[in-house]
């Protein structure tokens, strides 16, 4: 997904050190590689087990892949004795491996076990959580992390489901869904808010990226480059929000007095607008469309407004 983009915009330097976040089927990973040097390093993270097992066929002294979330980032850096990076790639979401496989249980157009782990070694899976969480807790979670307006609706449906037998499948819980969803959007599964908010909520995954947003301001060096794929609207906010935050002054306390000249500076700046894929890319990859790219270069570490760097 916006391949060439992505590692265009990180600007790879023959002799960088460079970290991808998500490395899934290692597109990304294999274009960095093709513009590093005999002295560039790149550590590349997924959590997915069959993610790893890809990994194995790229046979690079430059390469290590690691078992790992990208909230672990600073933690699997270190482990690698990599300090500071000149760029980090983040590429978020369910990937295309993932949707397509049923046994995984992320897409409702497959009938599958309902799973939805991106790691299956560990954690509850969706059918065990569907069994244990209450009412406004399933309520809740739909409504925060799929922006479902009949959220209510469905939470209750899935709960009278249950009663009558477990949850165990895919195709049971888009089937629930269907029935208590009273208009549809056009062109889209009354399922997919559903799918996405608790495949959110098991994965963690805005905790995840927030805390491998704020990692990435102290492992990346000045000038090197943030770039994020994202591909839902609470994923983008989140990355939206953050760029802004720190492309700004820090802000002052109140009631603390505090000259313009000594404020820290801007850790990041940001780099061109906001970048979607092609026309070409999304007819070849429907799942495309709604990817959105955003970059961001670290300005030097610690400088104040109006300090010069000696």
């Amino acid at each position: 997904m916006l391949l060439r983009e992505a590692v265009d915009a990180l600007q790879v330097k023959a002799d960088g050190a460079y970290a991808d976040c998500t490395f899934g089927r290692g597109g990304h990973s294999r274009e960095i590689l093709l513009r590093l040097g005999s002295r560039g390093r790149l550590v590349a993270l997924d959590r997915d087990s069959e993610a790893l097992e890809a990994a194995k066929e790229i046979c690079d002294a430059r390469f290590t892949v690691l078992h790992a979330s990208f909230g672990r980032l600073r933690e699997a850096l270190g482990a690698e004795g990599v300090a500071m990076v000149d760029g980090i790639l983040m590429d978020l979401g369910v990937s295309s491996p993932q949707l397509e496989d049923g046994r995984r249980g992320f897409s409702f157009r497959l009938d599958g076990p309902l799973d939805m782990r991106m790691d299956a070694s560990r954690g509850i899976t969706a059918a065990q959580w569907l069994e244990r969480a209450s009412e406004q807790q399933i309520g809740e979670v739909i409504k925060t992390y799929g922006e479902e307006r009949f959220a209510r609706q469905i939470a209750r449906a899935i709960v009278a489901a249950r009663s009558r037998g477990a949850l165990h499948s895919t195709r049971q819980l888009a089937q629930i869904v269907e029935d208590a969803v009273a208009t549809r959007e056009p062109g889209q599964d009354p399922a997919t808010r559903t799918f996405q908010a608790i495949r959110i909520f098991i994965n963690q995954e805005l905790e995840e990226l927030s805390l491998a947003l704020s990692q990435s301001l102290g492992l990346l060096k000045e000038g090197g480059r943030l770039v994020v794929i994202s591909f839902h609207s609470l994923e983008d906010r989140a990355v939206k929000r953050f760029l802004r935050e720190n492309a700004q002054p820090a802000p002052v306390p109140r009631g603390l007095a505090v000259r313009e000249a000594d404020r820290e500076g801007p850790k990041l700046r940001l780099i061109g607008k906001p970048v979607r894929p092609s026309q070409s890319e999304i007819a070849s990859n429907p799942r495309a469309r709604s990817a959105i790219m955003r970059v961001a270069e670290r300005l030097a570490h610690h400088r104040a407004i109006g300090r010069r760097r000696t």
